[in-house]
């Protein structure tokens, strides 16, 4: 059985938009093309930062 990876963006945001933006970006990427979408999540981190991470499949 495969696990699904995470792959973190090296970013941090400070605000849920900009890591939203990035979100649909990677979203729209994938649409256009003949791979499987990753799943994409915003994870918020402590104090109001948020991360975004995507999944990769070997």
């Amino acid at each position: 059985m495969k696990t699904t990876r995470w792959v973190y963006w090296k970013q941090i945001f400070r605000s849920k938009f900009q890591a939203s933006c990035l979100k649909a970006k990677l979203e729209e990427n994938w649409r256009g093309g003949y791979e499987l979408p990753p799943w994409v999540e915003i994870k918020k981190l402590a104090e109001e930062k948020y991360i975004v991470r995507y999944t990769y499949d070997e």
